[in-house]
């Protein structure tokens, strides 16, 4: 049974295991600026929860919008002396490249949702969005400001705050995007539909008027659109908590009079960067694309994998040098038991223990992975049972026969595999192997200077040799990444 934190209720939700069909909505990028390591924290992670859902028998469509109209997409591509959709059109693409490098697969075609990310963007769904906010207006929850839009009067919704426990009265912090419009009931209203200003993009918008989606108001119109004013699962990052998904659950409820909007919350907790909330002033804002400048994908999803989701994740480099350390040694340790099986005599036997006590070790072990992936995802006890096996053979990792070797290699990649990595073992050089292959005939023959000679030569090519009952084992130095 998998359980999930649902920020809602604050409290563990099962999923049902005879509901199959699971409908998973993420809140996407406004697409005005290269994406960040951040937003890669939130992509990566639910990435990961929609593929490991579809591991346990879940058919999971995994739906995402992307803002491509929005005032700081007017305001960049005016600074910019561009026209807003082309601005947008770019940095779409951008986002949808850094994704592909992160290995995260997406589509705008329905048809091949099914283990791809569908993504909406919301200029596509205009008349959807005009559809749902003349509603809002019949039902009396929605008013006009002349000269600037329509609103949503959260007076008129008793339940607004139950998911943050936060009002608009306490909404004085910047990251709460709520805009200023002179002539609002409440402070806390936010924009439905905002009249265009001339030069600014506009749709004729039906009975509301020439203008805009208000930011709140597509993701509401998307999911309808696609799921129903129902759906399983939201997830997104914590900052979006106030008053966005507040909003869209005030939204969606009113419109729909149904509740619950959505029947499980989750969101990812936030990303520092040594300690600081990234900024540009600041000069610790770090996109995608610059990161993987400098690191191969595989480092920003094994630092994201070894956070539990929902809490804080302080970057640095030192973490990303961790990162990499961490799957060096894992690669080395696979490395290790594949040479181990390959050159061991047919009529090796284990000598460290059993076959028995592994297979017991190991099923125990795959049982706590399962377990640990099942409560709330808690992707870092998963790690944390994969090094305890590596911890734990590792020394002894020559004498084992190839029966527990066969066992422990198939746990080892079937764990890894399971959290979404692909472990490619380094090809040694031809021109390597033949340095090993002169330096053993020389201790051979006691040729101890000569030998001393060849392993040097190896380690200047930038590889270690260790000498094993199977044979000289051979592996890459660590590459240092500054």
């Amino acid at each position: 049974m998998i359980k999930l934190y649902d920020t809602l209720t604050r409290d563990k939700k099962e999923l049902p295991p005879d509901q199959k069909k699971i409908r998973f909505f993420v809140c996407g990028p406004t697409v005005y600026d290269y994406a960040h390591i951040g937003h890669a924290r939130t992509y990566i992670f639910f990435d990961f929860f929609a593929k490991y859902l579809r591991t346990r028998g879940y058919d999971v469509f995994y739906l995402q919008n992307v803002t491509d109209i929005d005032d700081k997409i007017i305001r960049r591509a005016a600074e910019e002396n561009k026209k807003p959709e082309e601005l947008a059109r770019f940095f779409m693409e951008a986002y949808l490249k850094d994704m592909e490098a992160l290995g995260i697969h997406m589509t705008d075609d329905e048809n091949e949702k099914s283990d791809k990310i569908l993504y909406a963007p919301a200029t596509k769904f205009i008349s959807q969005i005009v559809g749902q906010v003349e509603r809002l207006i019949d039902k009396g929850y929605a008013y006009k400001i002349d000269g600037d839009g329509w609103y949503f009067d959260i007076a008129k919704d008793p339940d607004y705050g139950k998911l943050s426990g936060r009002t608009a009265r306490e909404a004085e912090d910047s990251v709460s995007r709520i805009d200023e419009a002179v002539g609002k009931r409440n402070r806390g209203d936010f924009c439905l539909w905002k009249f265009s200003k001339p030069g600014e993009p506009a749709w004729p918008g039906a009975n509301l008027g020439s203008g805009r989606p208000g930011w709140h108001i597509e993701d509401t119109a998307i999911t309808e659109f696609y799921f129903g004013p129902q759906y399983d699962i939201h997830g997104g990052g914590v900052d979006l908590k106030f008053p966005h998904h507040e909003a869209e659950i005030a939204q969606q409820e009113s419109a729909s009079g149904r509740k619950p909007f959505v029947g499980i919350w989750m969101h990812t907790g936030t990303l520092l960067v040594k300690g600081k909330k990234m900024s540009k002033s600041l000069g610790n804002f770090i996109t995608i694309r610059d990161f993987l400048k400098k690191y191969p994908p595989e480092i920003l999803q094994w630092i994201t994998l070894s956070h539990h989701y929902r809490s804080p994740m302080d970057y640095s480099d030192d973490s990303a040098k961790q990162a990499q350390s961490a799957l060096d040694l894992i690669k080395e340790f696979l490395a290790k038991l594949l040479f181990s099986e390959k050159n061991a005599g047919a009529a090796d036997s284990a000598t460290v223990g059993s076959s028995a006590a592994v297979k017991n070790e190991i099923e125990s072990a795959r049982k706590d992975l399962s377990d640990s992936l099942a409560d709330d995802v808690n992707t870092p006890l998963a790690v944390a049972g994969i090094f305890s096996t590596i911890a734990r053979h590792q020394d002894g990792v020559w004498k084992l026969g190839k029966a527990d070797i066969k066992i422990i290699k198939d746990y080892l990649s079937d764990s890894m595999d399971l959290l979404g990595f692909s472990l490619k073992i380094p090809k040694i050089p031809e021109k390597i192997e033949d340095l090993a292959k002169e330096r053993e005939q020389s201790r051979g023959n006691k040729q101890f200077e000569q030998a001393d000679r060849l392993r040097k030569e190896i380690k200047g090519l930038g590889y270690e040799i260790e000498d094993t009952p199977q044979g000289p084992f051979l592996w890459p130095q660590p590459k240092n990444h500054n």
